[in-house]
C-alpha cells in the first residue's frame, strides 16, 4: 500500500503533511510518496528529526504550489508541475494506492474528475465527511462539491453513502435519510420531492435502506447513518455544525473557569471533556473522501496539522483496502435514472 500526500497543500505545508505522513508511515507501515518541492520537503523532514530518507519513503519533486487564490476550476491546468497536479497523475498512472491533500478544494475536485476520472456511470462526486452524532457518526453526502444538484445525483449520492457506511464503517443496513425542513413526504421543494419518490424506489426494490426524510435536528441525535443532501444544504449544515461546536466548548470552557468549584469540577472530568473535543475536531477524522471518483482522493482540512494528516493517510489505506469502489462499479446499474419509454 502507497499513500501518495501533497506535501504542499494546506495551511501547515511542508511541515504539517510531511510530518503526519512520517507518523502514518510508522504507524501502520504504509509507504509514503511526497509530492512537492524536494529541497523544501528535505528540510521538513530534517525538521522531523529524519537526516535520510526513511525506508518506504520517496519523494517526487514539483515545482510548483497551487495558491488559495488560484482559480479552482483551471489551477491544475494551469500549474502542471504542482504538487497536486503532479500528485492526482501519479495515482491516475498507478504509482500510489490513494491521495490525500490538504490544499484547494475546488482545485482538488476538478483534478480529480478530470484527470483521475469518475467511476463510469457516476454523474457528480461528493464529499462525503463524517458528522459526529449522537451513538456513533452520520456520513454526509453531500457536503459542498455540488450546490446545484438533479434527483438523480441525489439518488446516487444515497448509494454512495450507504454503499462507504457498509464497506468502510462496517454497517450492514446502513439508515439513508434525505436532508429536509420536514419528516413528512410532503414536505421540501420539487427536489426532494423527486428524490424522495426515487429513493423510495431504491428501498422498495431492497437495494438500499431509505428511512424517509430527516431533519437536521433528527441528525445530531443519531437519527441516521447515511444523510442525503444537495451540496449547499450540506455545506450550511456542516458549518452551523463546526460553529456550535466550537461555541459549546468555550461557553463550556468559560463555566468552568467561574470560581474554584468549578476548577475542581473541570479537573475532575478533564479526560472526559477532553474526549468531547476530540470528538468534535475534524482532525480526529483526518479526511473527506470524494465519492464516486475512481481511485481515493481524500481531502482533509486546509488547516491540518500532523495529527490531522496522519488521520487522514490512515483513512485513505482504510478506504482503498475496502472494496467501496468496486462495490460501485458492480452496482452502477442501479444508481441511473432511466428515461421512461
Amino acid at each position: 500500500m502507497k499513500i501518495i500526500v501533497d506535501a504542499m497543500g494546506g495551511d501547515n505545508a511542508p511541515l504539517a503533511p510531511v510530518q503526519g505522513a512520517l507518523e502514518a508511515h510508522r504507524a501502520c507501515g504504509v509507504d509514503i510518496l511526497l509530492v512537492g518541492r524536494a529541497a523544501e520537503v528535505l528540510r521538513a523532514l530534517e525538521q522531523c528529526g529524519e537526516k535520510t530518507l526513511p525506508a518506504g519513503v520517496e519523494i517526487r519533486d514539483a515545482s510548483e504550489v497551487v495558491e488559495i487564490a488560484d482559480d479552482p476550476a483551471t489551477a491544475f491546468k494551469m500549474k502542471k508541475d504542482s504538487s497536486l497536479t503532479v500528485g492526482l497523475n501519479l495515482l491516475k498512472e498507478g504509482s500510489g494506492d490513494a491521495f490525500v491533500s490538504a490544499g484547494s478544494t475546488g482545485a482538488l475536485l476538478a483534478g480529480a474528475t478530470l484527470l483521475v476520472k469518475r467511476i463510469k456511470g457516476i454523474r457528480r462526486a461528493a464529499l462525503g465527511p463524517s458528522l459526529p452524532v449522537l451513538g456513533g457518526q452520520a456520513t454526509l453526502c453531500d457536503c459542498g462539491a455540488n450546490a446545484e444538484c438533479t434527483p438523480e445525483y441525489l439518488l446516487q449520492f444515497a448509494f454512495l453513502g450507504s454503499f462507504y457506511a457498509k464497506k468502510v464503517r462496517g454497517i450492514a443496513s446502513p439508515r439513508v435519510g434525505l436532508l429536509n425542513i420536514g419528516a413528512e413526504e410532503e414536505k421540501g421543494d420539487t427536489l426532494r420531492h423527486e428524490t424522495f419518490a426515487l429513493l423510495q424506489k431504491a428501498q422498495e426494490e431492497g437495494r438500499i435502506n431509505f428511512i424517509g426524510n430527516i431533519e437536521a435536528n433528527d441528525v445530531m441525535l443519531g437519527g441516521a447513518d447515511v444523510v442525503v443532501s444537495d451540496g449547499f444544504t450540506g455545506n450550511v449544515m456542516l458549518k452551523t455544525l463546526e460553529g456550535t461546536a466550537k461555541f459549546l466548548l468555550k461557553e463550556l470552557k468559560g463555566v468552568f473557569l467561574t470560581s474554584t468549584k468549578t476548577k475542581l469540577a473541570a479537573a475532575m472530568v478533564r479526560g472526559e471533556l477532553g474526549a468531547l473535543k476530540r470528538q468534535a475536531d475534524p482532525g480526529e477524522v483526518g479526511g473527506t473522501p470524494f465519492l464516486g471518483i475512481s481511485k481515493p482522493v481524500i481531502k482533509a482540512h486546509g488547516g491540518s496539522d500532523a495529527t490531522a494528516i496522519k488521520n487522514a493517510v490512515l483513512r485513505a489505506k482504510e478506504y482503498a483496502e475496502s472494496g467501496f469502489i468496486q462495490e460501485i462499479e458492480a452496482n452502477i446499474d442501479y444508481m441511473r435514472v432511466r428515461p421512461q419509454a
